[in-house]
């Protein structure tokens, strides 16, 4: 009988998840933005092996070629550096970038070739979003800059996630002094403007690449405690839990075992919202300079770097990340949307 009801639950469960999913495949605009978040999860994650530009941090530098118009090609002379740079594995490349193995010298018509770049190779090389000041690759920036949005928003979630269904599923579930002390704590980080208190974050931590996603995580828990309290609250009433406190179930039990798996859906749509959030707040710092440092490309920084240009004639050059991040913050925004609707079985 128990292994026919747990059978039973299985199958229920499994017709739950298949009902979603055909509810979010019906909004064509959540189904957009899914194919259009798993374009952006496919660029982060090959990484250097699609970037145009394949030096680490996508930072090789020729000022000669700085701020061209996009579609700006240029040919390049390539010569054997001394010593010679060896190729690293593909992984490794994947991750970290491959060092240059040629000296780059770009032909224009006042380059002065010498003679030992006479018989050097010559690669055609074209700037599809222009260059920088710096004579950086843009587009190489910009593909690269979706790791930093993405793996902000991922740790800084995955932090929030766990402080906050810790402090709510325990201020709700057991009540009294103890929901008294951490709703009040609730409150008094609630009412610290979240800018301010990343920003004082990060001074303590420091500037850096982890320090920063720390910083956004340890501000973003509030939001999904009180949420994550009050469906506690609501759900602790109900019969099952009630049950299990008859049969001797332990609370750990009862609170990672029967009420958290109910408020899953409602934890997806917060964690989409919270993960837009943690992108532009990273954005916001790195624009402030609190954030990602330099050379690591952040969408955020590429726009502080080349803000100025917007009334010199170069406006792509701020406005193509700022595009960038609206793009990928409304993809989330449609996407936690999608899903309410998809988890809202009353409709």
């Amino acid at each position: 009988m128990f292994l026919f009801r747990k059978k039973r639950t299985e199958e229920k469960s499994f017709s739950l998840s298949a009902l979603t999913w055909r509810r979010f495949k019906r909004d064509k605009v959540g189904i957009v933005s899914l194919v259009f978040l798993c374009l952006v999860f496919l660029v982060a994650i090959l990484g250097y092996l699609i970037t145009p530009d394949k030096t680490p941090f996508c930072n090789e530098q020729h000022l000669e070629i700085a701020l061209q118009p996009p579609g700006f090609s240029v040919a390049f002379l390539h010569s054997p550096k001394e010593p010679p740079q060896k190729s690293v594995s593909l992984l490794k490349k994947m991750l970290y970038g491959q060092p240059p193995l040629y000296k780059s010298v770009p032909v224009l018509d006042n380059t002065l070739i010498g003679e030992d770049e006479v018989s050097a190779e010559r690669v055609k090389k074209t700037f599809l979003l222009g260059s920088d000041r710096y004579g950086r690759d843009v587009l190489s920036q910009l593909m690269l800059g979706t790791r930093i949005s993405l793996a902000v928003g991922f740790i800084a979630v995955i932090i929030a996630l766990f402080i906050g269904v810790f402090v709510g599923a325990t201020a709700g579930y057991f009540g009294g002094k103890v929901d008294a002390a951490l709703t009040w704590l609730i409150n008094v980080v609630w009412s610290i403007p979240t800018l301010l208190l990343v920003l004082a974050i990060s001074f303590a931590l420091g500037k850096g690449f982890w320090q920063i996603f720390i910083a956004i995580g340890l501000t973003m828990w509030v939001d999904i405690a009180r949420v994550v309290r009050g469906q506690t609250l609501a759900i602790k009433q109900q019969d099952f839990v009630e049950a299990g406190r008859a049969l001797g179930f332990s609370n750990v039990r009862i609170i990672f075992k029967h009420i958290l798996p109910n408020i899953f859906g409602t934890l997806i749509v917060l964690s989409a919202a919270n993960f837009s959030s943690a992108i532009l707040m990273e954005a916001g710092l790195s624009f402030l300079g609190m954030g990602v440092q330099p050379p690591i490309p952040s969408w955020g920084m590429m726009m502080k770097e080349n803000y100025a240009y917007i009334v010199l004639g170069k406006a792509y050059l701020a406005l193509v990340p700022g595009i960038a991040i609206m793009l990928l913050v409304l993809a989330f925004m449609l996407i936690g949307s999608a899903l309410r609707n998809a988890m809202e079985v009353r409709r």
